[in-house]
């Protein structure tokens, strides 16, 4: 690294606990088994670095062998640009429970929208994986040490992340980054798997300086644990930590509406979401971010039983209406009326809707995209 260079994040990818007891998918196990994963990374550099994660682990995590590559296809790697990852000069690593590890440097130059895999072989038995639970991307799992393997073949294929959380590159420096922190608008749930056509994606699509690296978790919400930990408190883990971020997009409220009624649990107030709408801005910008915020998008048609729907569109609506005049936010991207039906406000436009009634298909996630001022995000 010179004065002209530094790291910065390429890629992430937010964790939940597998202990939860509201999943949206199940947990899942390894022993003696390789792990092949999927990362598209959001900006490029001349050397790469991984990080592997053990956060929620209960035990050590024993990595028998780490490798990147280019993907070609599917599973198979371009052979030529397999490399192994060594920790310390290791190429095998144990991660304490809860703890974290960085690769060291790897001379292996990747540009923006790169495909790079990694593959982590894993010989012991683990207990329920640290992961990243709809990422709108598969993960191939195969039996034994294949992590060098150019092609997997008929490996299992699992729709979640493992153990990874996240890719630093070697950029030029002042690159600017932003991290996109929220719920699954942002991870990309209803987009077309493995395409990557999530509204992160598409927001990358229209930059010509610097790029977005997606936080984004299925389920989550501002203000409550379950699913992952709150945006409020996920804050100074998942963007304050991200080296190189300038800048932070948040899209949080629809969970904090309606998800606690799957476990029972009374829906936001439009109090208590200004409150922490208001309290996320003031951390940021006392950070030196510049934070823009989306407002609430509509979900009057969710197809899922047992959300209190009728009873929080009042507050979704109040909440808009704050968000749209507020002026603690540095931008406000308005993504509710961009999606909405004009004949029922409340409901996606048939259009963006990717059939559950509240999740975007690929059209949906680019008109989100579309609302965010990208003069504003890095200025």
């Amino acid at each position: 690294m010179s004065d002209t260079t530094a790291w910065v994040a390429g890629f992430r990818s937010a964790v939940i606990s597998p202990y939860e007891l509201v999943k949206l998918s199940e947990s899942r196990t390894f022993a003696d088994q390789t792990v092949r994963q999927v990362l598209h990374l959001a900006g490029g550099g001349e050397q790469l670095r991984v990080r592997l994660t053990n956060l929620y682990g209960r035990d050590p995590l024993v990595i028998g062998a780490a490798h990147v590559a280019l993907r070609k296809t599917g599973n198979e790697i371009i052979t030529e640009t397999d490399t192994v990852l060594r920790f310390d000069g290791a190429d095998q690593v144990t991660i304490p429970a809860g703890g974290a590890v960085i690769s060291d440097p790897v001379g292996l130059a990747v540009a923006a929208g790169t495909d790079l895999t990694l593959s982590l072989y894993l010989p012991e038995q683990t207990e329920p994986a640290t992961r990243s639970h709809e990422p709108s991307e598969i993960a191939y799992v195969a039996d034994g040490n294949v992590a060098a393997q150019p092609d997997l073949g008929a490996a299992e294929e699992v729709p979640a992340r493992f153990y990874v959380t996240g890719v630093d590159v070697l950029a030029p420096a002042n690159t600017p980054v932003a991290v996109a922190l929220g719920d699954s608008w942002f991870e990309g749930v209803g987009s077309t798997m493995s395409a990557n056509r999530r509204s992160v994606d598409a927001l990358n699509d229209r930059l010509d300086r610097g790029w977005v690296v997606n936080q984004g978790i299925g389920g989550n919400r501002l203000l409550t644990n379950e699913i992952g930990a709150p945006g409020l408190d996920r804050l100074s883990r998942d963007v304050l930590s991200v080296p190189g971020v300038t800048s932070l997009l948040i899209n949080f409220g629809i969970n904090d509406l309606i998800l606690g009624g799957m476990s029972g649990e009374a829906p936001a107030t439009t109090e208590e979401l200004i409150a922490g709408f208001t309290e996320i801005a003031r951390r940021a910008h006392d950070a030196g971010l510049t934070i823009h915020a989306a407002t609430i998008g509509p979900y009057a048609g969710c197809v899922y039983p047992g959300m209190p729907i009728e009873q929080t569109l009042p507050t979704r609506r109040e909440v808009n209406e704050w968000l749209r005049s507020t002026d603690v936010f540095d931008t406000v991207f308005d993504v509710a009326r961009a999606v909405q039906d004009p004949q029922r406000p409340d409901f996606i436009l048939p259009a963006y809707d990717s059939g559950d009634g509240m999740h975007l298909n690929d059209a949906g996630h680019h008109a989100m995209a579309a609302t965010v001022d990208v003069a504003a995000l890095f200025r």
